[in-house]
């Protein structure tokens, strides 16, 4: 009777029958309201009255099924609302009333509370025995019960999370179009929540929970008694009711899954949802492997952290932590269905496993997470099972989805990290190779290495380096075996006494391994393919792709690293360039790999240098950031470890590199010296050096490593405050008294003596000036002590009175002067004074002379003059003709002929260099001589120096100078490379800093050293256009193009181009004209076309028209053999591809087979950029062609058919290849010439039927190693046109049908893999429904063996769950399998193969 009284509040016998059939005619899916009177009463009854009916309740749906009896009272319910006049079917409309207001958008918290206690309640009477016999149950009714938690829990917060999710991945998309019906849809969910109002406290929240959490208990207590076995649409939606409440509150500890737990103790929401999901999957409602299919179908987008709503594509969530914890969640909740189901949930479990690897972004964190989550379910398999899925991810890894391909790699890494399963345990030996971790890395990572895609390429690259740092020897065994030498084996020295190694031995716990080789027999195979994959890492370290190059390089610094390839200076040269790469990410990715080589190789002297070569001149890099870590490094490596030494004092590994490293760079790196002293200069401005600092450098300097410590010394003491000099002065005197000292040390400890030299007494700097002098006077000092004692010289007699200062040096540079001039004038100015001449002693006074005379000008006299000029080189025979071109100024003295040796003479050019540095006039009358001497000199080293004195001299006086920039320049086509060089460099210093401007003749002398013979000059040319000057004069290239064709064709008979004055030598030497050349030509047009922009390509083209193709129609220029020539070239050079503009000819999404994923909005906008740009350029370029390129060309053409002159050839040439863009707009384009237009559009098919037959003959290539051929566009689009026609409109796809997601055929299968080979491994994979067509093929295509019988359908590839799938209208579904009808794999057929061309024949 207590549940009789419960039942009088909700006023059922009060209730209409008219209302309550209205109610159940509706289908309860509008809510009718009740009468108002009666409604107001049951409002006011409140939560109380719903809990207290349904605790009356709980005891009849909680109690164990009854006996056969009739008079339990679970039965007898029943009958006892019967007997009391309480209308099951009115109870029911009641309830919904309830149920249905809670679904209002404006409901208020006592409404969502009603509606769902009346859900419980609902729900909780569906569980009691007698139900569907009563007519309680309705499926639309449960239905909305069971989902009353989207309705009345708050959706605020949620669709907040949503858009917040959606503007994070709009981020660089914001402007983008493509997902315009998406934005509909955020514009409705952002009017449905304005619209709703209702505001909810705290203590609101709390009862909303409540009633949560209760109404969830009766769908559990539900599900426990009542089956939905013939209800496939209700298990559905529970399906997805539990999974929404995964999300709904975060979990405390971790759920066990495997625990029978009691319902009315489960607090946990998500802990509750997996019971229920477990409980879906018990035979009570329904088959087993239809209900876990419907469950690992839904919690698939768990995994994969997405939203998946009905009829519409899964949307990403933001991987925020609870999102994250519920994926854990539910790949442990598979992992245990699995393990408790094993046979039943395997099949499910390689679905599931394929389907998270199709469906996977490109994003790097759902990558890394989705990674994870297939290393932990695949841990749950049998090794067969487990070596299917390999064999299906081989296929996979070969996916036409750059994503997909991204993704296998991931995997691949995830399984590596595993134990490596015994090849014994797999049941069929043809799959057991499979589950080697040899496979993995060799044929699933390592073939990735030649990806289309460059994203791709990196990824494989940069987890190459990764296997060998993993726990398993049998890994890093297989990288070995890639790139070991020729005619070697790289085996495991433990492995070579035990002859191999079990699976469970090969775990390695330790880093390094104690590989080393051994001679084997037939390995020439094995050493080639090692040595081209190691030139294609190399070349990889060099793609034009920036994240390659960094990959690339990590994978080549693991190699050395680990000893896989040894530490040879042709590896490590190669890391150390890349510290200059054009990228700023790949220069410091260079500085990591070189200070992660030398930390792991500390010891080694090559990895010394080469850390040295790479990072030391990044200090002067243009970069800030590449600076900054360059200088953290050196500062890490060469400041910090130093400590103050004594006798007996330990150098531990990091002072041992310190002083290595320094002593690399004393003996073997001396030309960095430059860079080494800037970072020095930046830490002395952030006073990095510290008096302690020094004093304990300065203690290093009676260590056996004293050299470094001067190098070091030598740079930081100048930043020292006054300290104690005893040492230094010491080694001074240690210095003096020595007859061996090391030339590097002495200039070092002379340096030393200049910086201190401030803080010394005058008695002190007295004696050191007298030692100084003495050490001069002797000339026993080799050429670079003597530039540095003169240098410590001065800063020992400098004052803050700059005429004492001159006076000092005066006094005693004048007396060395004096000297050298004294030695010289005997040699040089008397008959017989080259006899018994001392060549070396001789160089020194020439070198002292030019030194002080430097800072010491006044006393330079005429004699010295004369005394220097007689060194100069020249030659009697040679000087006759150019007597008459000399000012009448020049002093025969310096004319006469000498007998000194090359190296005096070389050395006194610097020497009178440094003399006219310091007078103006000396300057004038000499810059012709040297620019004589460069012309006909023969002394390499002579003609060298002139060139650096003359672009020194250049600097100072600019204008006087510059006449002689052509004699300059045109030595960059000296027949000595050594002075090609110089001369490259040191006209690039000048025009860098503008002393030196683009006149005359000059760039296209840069462009020859372009294309000079030696190597190295042609790529330092390179690097000084393309890094130095075109940075300052972005228009240098396109303003000199046209003028490049006149120029190297030496062509100048039109009027504005080629009009510069030039010796015949001259013009003769830079002339690239006739076939010989024609070669260096293109390169030269294709560099510099490649650095254009498309603006500049743009206007190029149409100038070329104007001012060289218009003056041959126009007849200004003759059509000669020259201007055929000329014409002809210029044809060519518009045909080639590097004319073409970027946005037009590269492709709208990217590198092939690099697609933007649908779900990235940020690719999408810029896929949908390119799209519109290269239709806008397109439009804007055909519109100039028609205006000003058609009317010439057909003028042009008449022209040439007037005089039949050959170059009507390249003309068709030209426009062939320029209306293979519009080639359906021939006849529009040229209107004016219809005969023109026709046989342009035969060529245009002749070349279509000519690439079509290429490509047939590629298809019927025997040749097993060929590549699968390029099929035509337009035999693509046929194929694809009649597909479309026999499969009729696009498909819609049924709501559910988990199976094996169908991948597309590779076009090749990597070494251990058979070629025949199925699609799909179909032992324990799910079976596909309705997506075969039972019928046989009749026809045969070209390449299938006889008696092979196909099923075909079409779209392979296509994810049977990526959207809604049902039948199309003709029935046929689109999913593509290709199996012969027999079970085993049958042997290997030959193929029937025959030509098309034979069979015409």
């Amino acid at each position: 009777m207590e549940l009789i009284s419960a039942l009088r509040f909700l006023k059922i016998n009060e209730v209409s029958e008219a209302w309550v059939d209205e109610v159940w005619e509706l289908e309860f899916t509008e809510s009718k309201p009740l009468p108002g009177d009666i409604e107001e009463e049951l409002t006011a009854s409140g939560e109380k009255a719903f809990r207290k009916l349904y605790q009356c309740l709980l005891p009849h749906a909680v109690q164990q099924d009854p006996p056969a009896d009739n008079n339990d009272n679970s039965q007898s319910i029943w009958a006892l609302l019967g007997e009391n006049g309480v209308s099951i079917k009115s109870l029911v409309a009641v309830l919904s009333s309830f149920v249905l207001a809670g679904k209002a958008k404006a409901a208020g918290v006592p409404q969502r509370v009603s509606s769902l206690n009346t859900a419980s309640i609902y729900l909780l009477l569906l569980g009691i025995p007698g139900a569907i016999a009563n007519k309680v149950f309705h499926e639309v009714l449960m239905d909305t019960c069971s989902d009353m938690v989207s309705h009345c829990w708050p959706q605020d917060s949620d669709k907040k999370r949503k858009k917040e999710g959606m503007k994070s991945s709009q981020a660089e998309g914001k402007r983008s179009k493509p997902h315009r019906k998406d934005d509909q849809e955020m514009e409705v969910e952002e009017e449905e929540e304005e619209g709703e109002e209702v505001h909810f406290s705290g203590q609101d929240l709390v009862k909303l929970r409540d009633s949560v959490h209760l109404l969830v208990q009766s769908l559990l207590r539900l599900l426990q008694k009542f089956p939905l076995k013939d209800k496939p649409q209700c298990a559905t939606n529970c399906t997805q009711i539990f999974i929404k409440l995964i999300y709904f509150e975060p979990v405390t500890g971790e759920l066990m899954f495997g625990t029978v737990q009691d319902i009315s103790k489960m607090k946990s929401l998500p802990d509750m949802a997996f019971y229920g999901l477990r409980l879906l999957c018990s035979p009570k409602h329904g088959d087993q492997k239809e209900s876990l299919r419907r469950v690992f179908h839904r919690l698939l987008y768990v995994i994969l952290m997405m939203s998946k709503r009905n009829r519409t594509k899964p949307a990403l969530l933001v991987p925020s932590q609870a999102v994250l914890k519920a994926r854990d969640h539910a790949v442990h909740f598979v992992c245990h269905i699995v393990c408790e189901m094993q046979e039943l949930a395997l099949p499910l479990l390689q679905v599931l496993l394929q389907h998270i690897c199709l469906q996977m972004v490109e994003k790097n964190e759902f990558r890394t997470h989705g990674a994870q989550a297939v290393g932990i379910l695949t841990s749950e398999m049998t090794s067969i099972d487990f070596a299917c899925f390999i064999k299906w991810l081989l296929i996979f890894s070969n996916h036409s989805k750059m994503a997909c391909r991204l993704f296998s790699v991931d995997v691949v890494m995830v399984l590596l990290e595993q134990p490596e399963r015994k090849l014994e345990d797999c049941e069929d030996p043809e799959l057991s190779h499979l589950l080697s971790h040899k496979f993995l890395i060799q044929n699933l990572l390592f073939a990735r290495r030649m990806d289309e895609s460059p994203t791709v390429q990196g990824h494989a690259l940069s987890c190459l380096a990764q296997c060998l740092e993993l726990p398993s020897l049998n890994a890093t065994r297989a990288v070995h075996d890639l790139f070991s030498a020729s005619g070697i084996q790289t085996v495991l020295e433990a492995e070579c006494t035990e002859g191999h190694l079990s699976a469970q031995q090969t775990q390695k716990t330790y880093r390094t391994l104690p590989f080393r080789t051994v001679d084997i027999s037939s390995s020439d195979d094995l050493g080639s393919e090692a040595k081209e994959n190691m030139a294609l890492l190399l070349r990889r370290v060099s793609d034009p792709k920036t994240n390659v190059r960094k990959s690339a390089l990590q994978a080549l610094m693991g190699l050395l690293r680990h000893g896989v390839i040894p530490m040879s200076w042709e590896y490590l040269t190669v890391l150390s360039e890349r510290t200059r790469d054009p990228a700023v990410s790949v220069k410091k990715k260079a500085l990591q790999c070189l200070g992660d080589l030398l930390a792991a190789k500390p010891m080694c002297s090559v990895a010394q240098k080469a850390w040295l070569h790479g990072v030391v001149p990044a200090v002067m890099d243009s970069e800030s950031s590449v600076q900054e870590k360059a200088l953290e490094a050196l500062e890490q490596v060469l400041l910090k470890p130093v400590k103050p030494f004594s006798p007996g004092f330990h150098v531990d590994t990091e002072q041992r590199l310190t002083w290595d490293l320094l002593a690399v760079f004393c003996h073997e790196c001396q030309n960095l010296s430059r860079y080494f002293s800037r970072a020095f200069t930046i830490w002395s401005k952030q006073n990095k050096f510290t008096a302690a600092f020094i004093s304990s450098l300065i203690t290093h300097t009676e260590a056996d490593h004293s050299a470094s410590a001067w190098l070091l010394l030598s740079e930081v003491v100048a930043s020292s405050p006054k300290l104690s000099y005893t040492k230094i002065l010491d080694a001074w005197d240690d210095m003096i008294s020595s007859k061996d000292m090391n030339v590097k040390t002495c200039c070092q400890i002379l340096s030393v003596m200049g910086d201190i030299a401030a803080h010394l007494n005058n008695e002190t700097k007295e004696r050191i000036i007298v030692d100084l002098m003495s050490l001069l006077r002797r000339f026993t000092l080799s050429l670079e002590e003597i530039t540095a004692a003169v240098t410590t010289l001065f800063q020992l007699g400098r004052s803050e009175d700059i005429k004492q200062t001159q006076a000092f040096m005066n006094e005693h540079c004048g007396e060395l002067l004096t000297i050298s001039e004294s030695f010289l004038s005997t040699i040089i100015l008397s008959e017989n004074g080259t006899q018994n001449l001392d060549e070396e002693l001789m160089v020194k006074h020439l070198h002292t002379l030019g030194v002080v005379s430097l800072h010491c000008p006044t006393r330079v006299s005429k004699k010295t003059i004369q005394v220097v000029e007689c060194v100069l080189p020249s030659r009697a025979d040679k000087q006759t003709d150019y007597m008459e071109n000399l000012p009448a100024s020049q002093p025969l003295s310096q004319f006469k002929a000498n007998s000194l040796p090359p190296s005096a003479r070389a050395h006194g050019v610097i020497t009178l260099g440094k003399l006219c540095l310091q007078h103006e006039d000396l300057a004038r009358k000499y810059l012709p001589v040297f620019a004589r001497e460069l012309e006909v000199g023969t002394e390499v080293a002579v003609r060298n120096n002139m060139v650096v004195v003359m672009c020194d001299l250049c600097v100072r006086y600019t204008n006087m100078v510059d006449h002689y920039i052509p004699n300059i320049s045109a030595c960059l086509c000296d027949n000595e490379a050594v002075i090609r060089e110089q001369t490259l460099i040191m006209l690039t210093n000048l025009l860098q800093e503008e002393y030196v401007k683009w006149k005359g003749t000059l760039f296209f002398r840069f462009m020859v050293a372009l294309v000079d013979p030696a190597p190295a000059v042609a790529s330092l040319c390179e690097y000084c256009l393309v890094h130095l000057l075109l940075k300052k004069n972005p228009e240098m290239f396109s303003q000199h193009f046209i003028e490049c064709i006149f120029f190297f064709n030496s062509y100048d008979k039109h009027k504005s181009y080629n009009k510069f004055p030039q010796t015949e030598k001259e013009a003769v030497g830079f002339s690239l004209k006739g076939a010989r050349y024609r070669e260096k030509r293109f390169r030269v047009y294709r560099f510099l076309l490649e650095h254009f922009t498309d603006a500049q390509r743009f206007n190029i083209t149409n100038k070329i028209n104007q001012t060289v193709l218009a003056c041959f129609a126009d007849e200004e220029l003759p059509l000669d053999g020259d201007g055929a020539d000329i014409l002809a070239e210029t044809f060519k050079v518009l045909s080639l591809k590097e004319m073409k503009l970027q946005a037009i000819s590269s492709p709208a999404g990217g590198a092939a087979g690099e697609e933007a994923e649908d779900d990235n909005v940020a690719n999408m906008a810029k896929a949908v950029l390119r799209v519109a740009q290269k239709k806008v350029v397109s439009q804007v370029q055909k519109k100039a062609f028609i205006e000003n390129t058609v009317p010439i060309v057909i003028g042009l053409k008449s022209l040439l058919e007037q005089k039949r002159s050959p170059v009507l050839r390249d003309l068709m040439a030209y426009l062939q290849v320029t209306m293979q863009d519009y080639r359906n707009e021939v006849k529009e384009f040229f209107s004016g010439d219809e005969q023109l237009a026709a046989e342009l559009e035969f060529a245009l098919q002749t070349a279509e039927k000519e690439r079509e037959m290429e490509a047939q003959m590629n298809i019927c290539s025997l040749g097993g190693d060929a590549k699968t051929p390029t099929i035509p566009a337009s035999v693509k689009a046929s194929v694809q046109a009649s597909v479309q026609a026999s499969t009729g409109p696009a498909r819609i796809l049924s709501p559910f049908t988990f199976a094996s997601p169908q991948l597309p055929r590779p076009n090749s299968l990597s070494g251990g893999q058979k070629q025949t080979d199925r699609l799909q491994e179909r032992r324990k994979s799910a079976p596909l429904e309705k997506t075969v067509i039972p019928k046989g093929a009749t026809n045969r295509a070209i390449s299938t063996p006889k008696g092979v019988d196909v099923n075909l359908t079409f779209d392979e590839g296509l994810s049977a769950i990526y959207c809604d799938q049902s039948a199309n209208p003709s029935g046929e579904m689109t999913v593509l399998h290709v199996n012969s009808r027999e079970q085993q794999t049958p042997a290997l057929r030959q193929w029937n193969v025959q030509s098309p061309l034979r069979r015409k024949k």
